[in-house]
C-alpha cells in the first residue's frame, strides 16, 4: 500500500522552488502617527518634532503674522548660536524663521 503514494508527482520529487518571500505590509502612517505624504509617488520625508530655546520666542512672531495652531514651532537645524524653526499653521502654510543669538525674524 505505501508504494502506490508515489504515482501523485509532489509527494515522490524534492520541492525545487522555495516559497516567496513575504513583504511587509506598505506603511500608511509616519512614526508621530499623522498619514505619510507622496509626491510624485516619492515618500515625503518628516523630521521630527524637537523644541529649542527659542520655540515660545517663534511661535509668538508667527502669531503675530497670523499663523497659529499645529504641533508650535519647532527646530530644524542643528542646537547652536544660529538656529532655524519651521511652525505649520492651521490654515496649511509654513512659517518659519531664524534666530541668531535668541534673535529671531522670519525668514
Amino acid at each position: 500500500m505505501l508504494s502506490s503514494c508515489a504515482w501523485v508527482p509532489s509527494l515522490g520529487k524534492p520541492r525545487d522552488e522555495a516559497p516567496a518571500p513575504r513583504q511587509p505590509a506598505p506603511r500608511t502612517t509616519a512614526g508621530d502617527g499623522t498619514p505619510l505624504a507622496y509626491v510624485d509617488g516619492v515618500e515625503i520625508q518628516k523630521v521630527p518634532f524637537r523644541a529649542g530655546v527659542s520655540s515660545a520666542t517663534v511661535e509668538k512672531l508667527a502669531r503675530q503674522q497670523g499663523c497659529t495652531g499645529g504641533w508650535g514651532a519647532g527646530l530644524v537645524s542643528e542646537p547652536g548660536p544660529v538656529e532655524v524653526y519651521r511652525m505649520t499653521c492651521e490654515n496649511g502654510k509654513v512659517f518659519m524663521a531664524r534666530c541668531e543669538l535668541k534673535q529671531c525674524k522670519p525668514m
